[in-house]
């Protein structure tokens, strides 16, 4: 089963829902992540893309995600600010840059940004522009079709926009935004000539045939950037009480998804560190992508640990995307 559906893959042609299904229920895994793995090569090679976030804004987010520390409906001790200083953004861009990082994005709490803060916004970016060579990504919420123009003109190329969970699970993670909500600032991105990041959330509570429902979501969204997060339950939050996924878990959803969209870079992003020492399995199980540097609200690997890692496991992160 696992050989066929290898094939058929490889050969251009998508699986189906009940064939996702049937693999991710009935093979082995050890040989469903081998043959992820394979698939990961066939397509993309040893090519590993790495990119870096700063949390540009933080804190008082008038929305209700349940996972978020940065909810403004949840008694959580988390530092706030409205725009991170121009110095402290383009410190930690050089710093990823010098480790071979080639895309940097700016993350903003809350439901949108608004054009005054695009003022400030655009002040980093002209300065990352002239003091860096990274290409720029964005994560700023909602986006009317005049502020995705905005930030395409600040020379931003890709968008981040993530659906989070599949459209079946998420009113029981957020009721104050819709998952149709995401879907609209996807194509306004895209409308505006902006790449997309999107991925979600796994380990909040969804099942495992709903994880199979967002990635097939998107695939049909057409989206070649997915971010995979392992919940981190945060203290005070909705989700404190849900038990970390166990490894196992971790690496059929990362296998899935490269079956799923077998084109598109699978980003291990938030919550890896819950994995240990483990971490590099999910690389050699149909992942080739990474989040790095500063995580928000959970702690990640340090720089160095994560290209260490990856270049010990055999990747190239020199063939990025160039500017």
């Amino acid at each position: 089963m696992i050989k066929k559906y290898l094939r058929q893959v490889q050969a251009g042609e998508d699986l189906s829902f009940e064939q996702a299904i049937e693999l991710a229920e009935c093979a082995s895994p050890s040989e469903l992540y081998n043959a992820a793995d394979e698939l990961r090569k066939s397509i993309h090679g040893n090519n590993f893309d790495l990119c870096s976030i700063v949390n540009a804004r933080s804190g008082r987010c008038s929305e209700n995600c349940k996972f978020c520390a940065q909810s403004s409906h949840y008694e959580v001790d988390v530092t706030t600010y409205d725009i991170v200083a121009s110095e402290t953004a383009l410190k930690m861009a050089l710093q990823n840059e010098q480790q071979g990082v080639r895309r940097f994005s700016l993350v903003t709490a809350g439901r949108a940004v608004s054009h005054s803060l695009l003022d400030e916004i655009e002040t980093i970016y002209k300065l990352l522009e002239e003091k860096t060579g990274m290409l720029f990504c964005a994560s700023m919420g909602f986006l009317t079709r005049e502020k995705a123009e905005r930030l395409k003109a600040m020379g931003v190329r890709r968008y981040h926009c993530n659906l989070e969970t599949c459209r079946s699970f998420f009113k029981k993670v957020c009721t104050t935004h819709t998952w149709e909500e995401k879907v609209e600032t996807i194509q306004i991105a895209r409308q505006a000539g902006m790449d997309i990041c999107s991925g979600g959330i796994i380990g909040m509570g969804e099942s495992g045939e709903q994880r199979l429902e967002l990635a097939f979501e998107l695939r049909d969204l057409g989206i070649l950037s997915i971010p995979i997060n392992i919940l981190t339950p945060i203290a005070n939050t909705p989700f404190a009480h849900l038990k970390p996924l166990g490894v196992g878990e971790v690496l059929t959803t990362i296998a899935m998804f490269r079956f799923i969209n077998p084109r598109a870079v699978i980003r291990l992003a938030g919550g890896r560190n819950l994995l240990g020492d483990q971490q590099g399995r999910c690389f050699m199980s149909g992942a080739n992508g990474a989040i790095v540097g500063d995580y928000l609200t959970t702690v990640g690997n340090s720089l160095r640990e994560d290209v260490r890692m990856v270049k010990d496991l055999g990747f190239d992160i020199d063939g990025n995307e160039k500017k």
